[in-house]
């Protein structure tokens, strides 16, 4: 410190930002805080994100076989994802389907 090699640290002079990890394990939080560090990810966050991505695609692109093409590469991200997270399929992230499969069940 007397040399002044911190002085160029990225956020010096700020408060340290406290992360929220009480929803990670305990015995995996430390492992997880390296990974981020070191800019990976788990296969579950990455997946969530190619979701979201293919999501507003999807969304704004007009009918044609590319977007039915696209249609199903999201909806198998999707499994795989609930797979991942091994519980029950939500319909919230099944959105634009929820209504077609309710009026189905009526």
């Amino acid at each position: 410190m007397e040399r002044g090699e911190f002085d160029n640290l990225p956020g010096k002079g700020k408060p340290l930002v406290e992360e929220d990890l009480s929803a990670v394990p305990e015995e995996l939080r430390m492992a997880y805080k390296i990974l981020k560090n070191a800019g990976c990810v788990p296969p579950e966050v990455e997946l969530t994100k190619e979701v979201a991505s293919l999501r507003r695609l999807v969304l704004e692109m007009e009918d044609s076989p590319e977007k039915t093409k696209k249609v199903r590469e999201l909806n198998f991200k999707l499994m795989k994802l609930e797979m991942m997270r091994k519980r029950p399929i939500s319909l919230d992230l099944l959105s634009q389907y929820q209504e077609k499969m309710l009026d189905k069940v009526k």
